[in-house]
């Protein structure tokens, strides 16, 4: 049997590789503690599962869904982004629903890129935003994203030669894993350098409803001209611990829209129709429990950021997403580090270097860990390291 070319260029996916490490420890009866992945630890909101329980008893629901997503369904997403953002969308042509926003980043690939084409991808970022170019044989230029320049993706420094050759261009703030944040002048820059070099710009925006400190996330499509070039990815999976479930939805440029629905369209059947309701209760009822688990974030990453010191790393607070970007001591890599403190403490970090060049020096730590085993982790790491 011979398998594709292009999945041996595949590097093993990060987080299934979490969960190999995390049985393997596990096998040999260590108490393993994750703070590798982002999947949170509270239970979806009751008023969501109470909904999804009713839309299951509807034989309608039991159908095929529509390719775009119900109208109701779209109809919800515009509405969200209009309450929240302010910006008006026509459900239309304007909303595609998605079955988890990873899938959808993965299927803008066919939609937009050739073999031999670039993609423009954040020095530190969601691995898909690779390994989607690399499954369509399309090429990576990663934009340099340092302390120093504040973990802006640093597109500008693009060479022309790869300007020439580039489709599509990924940026995301709140950040995942770094948790910086951006400036709308940022945006505004992206979009104008976008319609410059005639650029797909796509805001993938899956942690704004999780801010800390006061912050509220912006979105790319409150800018001006951001709907010319620009498409913005939002998922109900971390502002209603919803990942499981796989509804989220892309917005934006009508054009870009089409062409992903198209490549959608003849690979999968639309997300369950039951899921759907219930993610219209998710986005459309009251948002207090949003406003809850932000909190439990925040107290979370304070917990964090308070015993960094004693175990000699350090990082940035964050004022939002569900992680903690730390710098690792000199003299490890990132998969080092991470191995080491696998291996004498009992717990999982993310290795930055999973997330890009510039990752390197770095680990993730998740906050979708419940307080105790937070504490208890933490207390690992200082008395093993």
């Amino acid at each position: 049997m011979r398998t594709a070319k292009r999945i041996e260029n595949l590097p093993p996916y990060l987080f299934a590789e979490i969960d190999r490490k995390k049985e393997a420890k596990q096998a040999q009866g260590v108490d393993v503690i994750s703070l590798g992945i982002g999947d949170p630890d509270m239970p979806t909101p009751n008023r969501i599962v109470e909904a999804m329980i009713e839309a299951t008893k509807k034989p309608k629901n039991h159908q095929y869904p529509a390719y775009a997503g119900s109208k109701p369904y779209r109809e919800a997403c515009a509405e969200w982004m209009k309450r929240r953002f302010s910006v008006e969308l026509d459900p239309a042509t304007e909303v595609l629903a998605l079955i988890g926003s990873k899938e959808g980043i993965a299927h803008l690939f066919p939609a937009f890129v050739d073999p031999g084409e670039y993609t423009l991808v954040p020095g530190v970022g969601y691995p898909v935003y690779h390994t989607g170019g690399v499954l369509v044989g399309g090429l990576t230029h990663w934009m340099p994203m340092t302390e120093e320049n504040d973990f802006l993706a640093d597109f500008e420094s693009t060479p022309a030669d790869v300007l020439a050759k580039t489709k599509m261009m990924f940026i995301s703030y709140p950040n995942n894993p770094s948790s910086a944040i951006a400036p709308v002048e940022y945006f505004d820059r992206a979009i104008a350098f976008c319609k410059e070099h005639d650029i797909l710009l796509v805001h993938d925006n899956a942690y704004s409803e999780l801010g800390f400190d006061g912050y509220r996330a912006s979105a790319l499509l409150e800018r001006p001209g951001a709907r010319d070039v620009a498409i913005e990815l939002f998922s109900c999976s971390k502002a209603y611990n919803m990942t499981g479930w796989r509804a989220a939805f892309a917005c934006g440029n009508a054009q870009a829209i089409k062409a992903l629905s198209t490549v959608k369209s003849n690979i999968d059947s639309g997300i369950f129709t039951a899921v759907q309701e219930a993610a219209i209760e998710a986005m459309l009822g009251p948002q207090d429990d949003v406003h809850e688990m932000s909190a439990v974030y925040q107290r979370r990453r304070d917990v964090v950021m308070d015993a960094l010191s004693s175990i000699g790393l350090s990082a940035r607070v964050p004022k939002g997403t569900i992680y903690v970007w730390a710098r690792i001591p000199e003299g490890y890599t990132s998969a080092e580090y991470a191995g080491l403190v696998l291996d004498k403490a009992g717990v999982i970090v993310a290795p930055g270097s999973s997330y890009g060049p510039d990752g390197e020096g770095y680990i993730r730590i998740s906050l979708a860990t419940p307080d105790d085993r937070l504490v208890e982790a933490l207390e690992r790491i200082k008395t093993s390291l």
